[in-house]
């Protein structure tokens, strides 16, 4: 029997082999369970008469039995059904593992919406806590025999369902489970070199320093105290970036906002990396006025420093330029240099925390850390960075901060 819009339908409480079929086939279809399940449902209909129906599985880590799925259709689609979503006689049926049928309602009831029937069926899904399927009727009709067929009949479709869709939950989480083995394991591996290659610089220039069989003139001896200084600085930034970056992951990096000049801001940054590396090119082309935002001026100046530092190291002598330019709404910093650039492939990987470039690996000292915590520092200040490498090779960082007067600070 079809209906105007030649949809397969069975008269209420008998069901024909070809809508079984049918309902098998809905459930067998891989994809969104939540969409499958919508359309298993409205299928079911056709040859099951009922107004709510609802899931509910015991959650794994509370123990507590919640609904996973719940739709109203008919009367339930009425604002005095959303109360009732069967939870009492689901707990019953989970608990016990049996069925339990609630059939006092009745038709005559002037308020039918109080008197409902309530259908419930146990749910087992393989190596996963117990469920039930509740099918609840306001006012009737009573559950005959054929429909309590047909609404086993559905469980045991939605059973399978649930089941492989707890399949597919598991193995995404084995795979996060493998990433995150991965990348813990790169982590060692890169932390452990970052911390051998300073601590051998120095503990070999103090052995070499404490020798009695040699007298090192002043020059050397200056020379070697250079380089331990200069590994030394290598580890206490090595070791504020691990601090900073699990302050940052568990929210507990404090920030202290005021009043800042992000063009004097990054005016100072060059002048402390020109200290040291006096042969780094810097353009700054700068708004006449540049107008101050709310932010942490120690934070912000990490970033800034951090851009520096990675030019410096992966584009040495390639020219750097800061931009700055607002709206009413946003300030953005274009902070750009004409390095080698970075390949595409790695582009969307760059903020990840850990993550170097096979390349940059080669080239220098470095934990992947600097960037994700460049994130991070910008996305506190309700602000964006993203980074862009132009074919004809650099890299171009983006900054977006919210002035004072489009934000809430």
């Amino acid at each position: 029997m079809y209906n105007d819009s030649m949809e397969l339908i069975d008269t209420p409480g008998k069901i024909s082999n070809q809508s079984l079929l049918e309902l098998g086939r809905i459930a067998a279809q891989p994809g969104d369970w939540n969409r499958v399940l919508d359309e298993f449902v409205h299928a079911l209909r056709h040859s099951l008469i009922f107004d709510n129906l609802v899931l509910y599985q015991t959650d794994f880590e509370s123990g507590r039995l919640e609904a996973i799925y719940a739709r109203a259709l008919g009367r339930g689609r009425s604002a005095e059904a959303d109360s009732n979503w069967g939870e009492a006689i689901a707990a019953q049926v989970a608990s016990e593992q049996k069925i339990f049928l609630d059939d006092s309602c009745t038709n005559t009831a002037s308020d039918r919406l109080s008197s409902p029937c309530l259908y419930g069926l146990p749910l087992m899904p393989v190596d996963r806590l117990p469920g039930s399927l509740v099918f609840i009727r306001f006012g009737g009709p009573h559950y005959a025999a054929a429909d309590q067929k047909i609404a086993q009949f559905a469980s045991q479709q939605i059973n399978t369902l649930i089941t492989r869709k707890l399949a597919n939950d598991l193995g995404k989480v084995a795979v996060d489970q493998r990433n995150a083995a991965k990348l813990q394991e790169e982590f060692i591996h890169t932390i452990s070199h970052e911390l051998r290659s300073p601590l051998g610089f120095i503990k070999g220039y103090v052995t070499t320093l404490l020798r009695e069989d040699i007298q090192w003139d002043q020059k050397t001896q200056i020379d070697f105290l250079n380089i331990i200084d200069r590994e030394t600085n290598h580890l206490e930034d090595l070791f504020d970036n691990l601090l900073d970056s699990a302050r940052l992951q568990s929210g507990q990096l404090v920030f202290d906002l005021q009043a800042v000049r992000v063009d004097s801001l990054i005016r100072d940054e060059v002048k402390r990396a020109q200290l040291n590396h006096p042969e780094i090119e810097v353009k700054f082309e700068f708004e006449s006025e540049v107008p101050p935002i709310q932010g942490d001026p120690r934070r912000l100046a990490q970033v800034f420093d951090n851009l520096l530092s990675n030019s410096i190291k992966y584009a040495p002598g390639a020219p750097i330029k800061f931009e700055i330019f607002h709206d009413s709404q946003w300030m953005t910093i274009r902070y750009s240099n004409a390095g080698p650039g970075i390949p595409e492939p790695y582009l969307s990987k760059i903020f990840t925390r850990f993550f170097r470039t096979p390349d940059q690996a080669l080239k220098a000292h470095g934990s992947g850390l600097g960037l994700y915590i460049c994130k991070q520092i910008i996305e506190q200040h309700q602000g964006e960075i993203i980074i862009n490498s132009p074919p004809e090779g650099g890299v171009v960082f983006t900054i977006t901060l919210p002035m004072p007067s489009g934000n809430a600070y």
